[in-house]
């Protein structure tokens, strides 16, 4: 009996050391869309995030369900639009799943994504995700104000949006000549009335304009302006690299531009691609995330500062009508700016 006893233990040690992962832990949904998925084999991924961050959460996937081939197609997010676009009116649909940060409102408001509420989306907060669950966020970007602090001190730097009035700025502001979501977004805050007068007197400000968030940073960082609007994670990146860089935290709101992940309208794969959208949203694919010094959307996974745990900040979504009113906000933006 002892034999028998010992045998079986060592049996059941063997099946768990060489079962796959998935097979463990298994809620009712996820083992219905893994035997799914396994039909399938396949899943076709849209998405804007760079291939650096895409591919670590692409193979980490595909570790824990080797049965699904992924074929990535990346773009920018106004070329994955087009893109999506024209296959759709052709009606060819490709995707199975599609993630980005320009375009995803547009997406929904054309039925090109449908709602999806993954079991993970309860970890996230109602701004990072759609309320009825066409998308559910990735990424956060932060528009803050960034500084140069040898040019700067932290006692006379700005501590929200109407300190960059202060004539003494005059000259010395760098923003990106299309901040046209950032723009809308402190409308949605802050109403017509009060948005129209801080930028007509930003206006004022002699602007230097640039384009390109990573590009404006690394000038103020080469003290070529003292200050900029800037993306939060970019400034927390150079910081570790030794920049004379900070960011300010203060503001309000802090305008969040969210990179949201979402489910075809018409899948050629729904299993896969309802386990692949589970598996990005999880605590590990957004811990994976964070690595990659991004800020995770997810709110139980630290990001790569403290100073940027969403917790602790006046938070801001960029409104879904940034996209579907685009042009818009373009020529208001450009006639206040002289554009």
């Amino acid at each position: 009996m002892r034999k028998k006893a010992a045998s079986l233990v060592i049996c059941c040690l063997a099946a768990w050391h060489l079962a796959p992962q998935w097979a463990f832990g298994q809620s009712e949904h996820t083992a219905k869309l893994i035997e799914g998925a396994k039909r399938e084999g396949k899943l076709v991924w849209y998405t804007s995030m760079a291939v650096a961050e895409a591919k670590p959460l692409l193979d980490a996937f595909t570790r824990q369900y080797p049965f699904v081939k992924v074929e990535l197609f990346r773009a920018t997010g106004e070329n994955l639009l087009n893109r999506i676009q024209t296959e759709t009116r052709a009606r060819s649909w490709h995707f199975d799943v599609v993630s980005t940060a320009a375009g995803i409102d547009i997406l929904v408001q054309q039925k090109v994504i449908l709602p999806y509420i993954s079991p993970e989306a309860k970890a996230y907060n109602q701004a990072l995700k759609n309320p009825v669950g066409y998308w559910t966020g990735v990424l956060s970007n932060y528009y803050v104000i960034g500084y140069n602090t040898k040019l700067v001190s932290r006692t006379e730097a700005p501590k929200d949006w109407d300190d960059l009035l202060d004539p003494k700025w005059k000259g010395k502001i760098s923003i990106d000549q299309e901040e046209y979501k950032w723009y809308a977004s402190l409308l949605a805050a802050w109403g017509k009335e009060k948005t129209h007068k801080f930028m007509t007197t930003l206006a004022k400000q002699e602007i230097q304009w640039r384009k390109g968030h990573s590009l404006i940073a690394q000038l103020m960082a080469a003290k070529e302006f003292p200050m900029a609007i800037v993306y939060a994670h970019r400034i927390e990146e150079m910081k570790k690299k030794g920049a004379p860089v900070e960011w300010v935290s203060t503001l309000d709101p802090i305008v969040i531009a969210v990179h949201g992940i979402g489910l075809s309208a018409r899948p050629n794969n729904p299993n896969s691609a309802k386990l692949f959208i589970d598996f990005v949203l999880s605590k590990e694919g957004l811990e994976m995330v964070r690595s990659l010094n991004r800020i995770p959307a997810r709110f139980d996974v630290e990001p790569p500062s403290l100073k940027m745990d969403q917790k602790k900040l006046k938070l801001r979504a960029v409104p879904a009508d940034a996209e579907t009113r685009y042009n818009e906000y373009i020529q208001e933006f450009r006639r206040i700016f002289g554009l």
